[in-house]
């Protein structure tokens, strides 16, 4: 008998394994079978963090990887190619996405730190 958390590895550059990984791994917890672990393998476009200048790739590998795995252009490519929507549609929405991030560091660098009466809103314990 396995003990342990059961999980599997997902291909994190496939918008459809991950969903369908999703599914899978709430369908589990809410029948009750308890957690599972899904290791998302992606591949990463920058370095670990802004110290990190990534040189450990060379920029024909990433610009290769970008072109040829990225999943919200694979998204984007499958979305014109069967009609479910048009070039202008991905740009109108591409823009309100650019308008929500932009308002919300916005948001986050202007607004003032909440109340530490705040710390324990919506948290149960």
């Amino acid at each position: 008998m396995a003990l342990g958390i059961p999980g599997f590895q997902v291909d994190g550059m496939d918008v459809r394994a991950v969903k369908a990984a999703g599914d899978e791994a709430v369908e589990h917890c809410r029948a009750g079978k308890g957690p599972m672990i899904l290791e998302m393998q992606t591949y990463r476009y920058r370095g670990h963090s802004m110290s990190d200048p990534a040189k450990y790739r060379s920029k024909d590998e990433v610009q290769k990887m970008r072109s040829e795995n990225d999943p919200i252009e694979k998204v984007r490519v499958r979305l014109l190619e069967n009609g479910w929507a048009s070039e202008d549609e991905l740009k109108a929405i591409d823009k309100d996405v650019h308008d929500i991030v932009a308002d919300s560091a916005d948001f986050a660098q202007t607004d003032p730190e909440p109340d530490v009466s705040e710390l324990y809103t919506d948290i149960l314990l």
